[in-house]
Formats: structure tokens, C-alpha cells, sequence
């Protein structure tokens, strides 16, 4: 799966990707980053001292998982530096019902797996047992007929990510968009474009 830069796993996911992936994310969760997870979902779990839908464990877990999803890099911070854990609580806490539970489940699926094949929680594996178990729901045409609950929860909890990721601070920086930026003066569309554009400045 490709997740992160640790090592023991593979490229992280392609960014140039992102704008397409974003299309798939649940219009909601993303009316739910109204306000960004740096200034809001983080400073509530701050204010608290606890989350408020996810118990310490799985808080924990799901902060492992986001920064398996997006790492830092070179071009920004990782997920959790973003606040995204912070984000996917609000929004928990915001769903509940049958969202809450399919994320639980999911968790709780991880841990189980983890101490049956290599005797510790999810958190507690090495980055190659992570990828193993990871590898096994992160493609739904590949995945086992038995891990098909588990494909449905890693899949939704792979766009919340992508979705409290892009549209955080941290987040919209790292997208190969420039628009919405005030300039001082104005020296016309750049030559390359207009050369590309097969169009001639007057």
C-alpha cells in the first residue's frame, strides 16, 4: 500500500493525485472543515484534554493511521501536524450512529488482527506489520471476501484524512493551487503559459 516514507513502506501517495481523489470525499465531512483542524478540532481536543467521540486508545490508533496516510514530506507536515485527528473526532462526534460505529469496528478489527498475527496492537507493530495488515483492506479489488467490512471502514477513513488534511492550512498550501493570493502589481500572464497557449501578447 502506498502510505508513507517510514521505512518497511512503500511511496507515499501521489500528490498530483490529490484533486482527483478529493472528489470522492463525503461532501459532508467537508462542510465540516468550514473551520480548519489546526484552529478548530485541535484546539477543542486541547480545551478538554480528551476527545470527545474517540476513547484514549483508539485517539491514539487513529493518530497513527492519518500519518500513515499523509507523512510529512518535504513539501509539508504530516497529518496529525495538521490536526486531522482533531478533524475525523469533530466529525465523529458530529455523525455518531452507524459512522462512529463502522469506525470502531475498524479499529477494533486492526487490534484484533494485530495480537492474532503478531501478538500486540496495532500501534505496537513494527511499520512492516502495519503495511501487512494495511495491504490487506487498502485495495477493495484485492481484498479477501472475509476483509470486506474492514475495506469499507479503511477506505471512508482514508478520505476523511485526505479530507481534514486538504482543507487545513497545512493542507491547502501543499496543493498546486495559487489562486486567492493578492498581488501587488500585475506583469501579465508568465510567456511559458502564453507560448503554451499558442497565444501572442499585445
Amino acid at each position: 500500500m502506498e502510505l508513507s516514507n517510514s521505512p518497511g513502506l512503500q511511496a507515499p501517495l501521489r500528490r498530483r493525485n490529490i484533486l482527483k481523489i478529493l472528489t470522492s470525499i463525503p461532501a459532508g465531512a467537508v462542510l465540516a472543515a468550514q473551520t480548519t483542524p489546526e484552529t478548530a478540532g485541535a484546539n477543542t481536543v486541547a480545551s478538554s484534554g480528551q476527545p470527545k467521540a474517540l476513547a484514549p486508545h483508539e485517539w491514539e490508533t487513529v493518530s497513527v493511521l492519518c500519518d500513515l496516510v499523509i507523512p510529512a514530506d518535504d513539501r509539508s507536515g504530516s497529518a496529525t501536524a495538521a490536526g486531522v485527528p482533531a478533524f475525523i473526532d469533530d466529525w465523529l462526534d458530529l455523525e455518531r450512529g452507524a459512522v462512529l460505529d463502522e469506525i470502531r469496528g475498524g479499529l477494533t478489527w486492526l487490534d484484533l488482527e494485530s495480537n492474532r498475527r503478531f501478538g500486540g496492537d496495532f500501534i505496537a507493530c513494527t511499520d512492516t506489520q502495519k503495511k501487512a495488515l494495511l495491504d490487506r483492506i487498502a485495495y477493495p479489488a484485492k481484498a479477501a471476501p472475509e476483509d470486506r467490512h474492514a475495506v469499507v471502514f479503511f477506505n471512508h477513513f482514508r478520505d476523511l484524512v485526505l479530507s481534514g488534511f486538504y482543507t487545513s492550512e497545512t493542507g491547502l498550501r501543499d496543493l498546486p493551487y495559487v489562486g486567492n493570493e493578492p498581488r501587488q502589481n500585475w506583469t501579465g500572464c508568465p510567456k511559458p503559459v502564453l507560448t503554451k497557449l499558442g497565444v501572442a501578447e499585445d
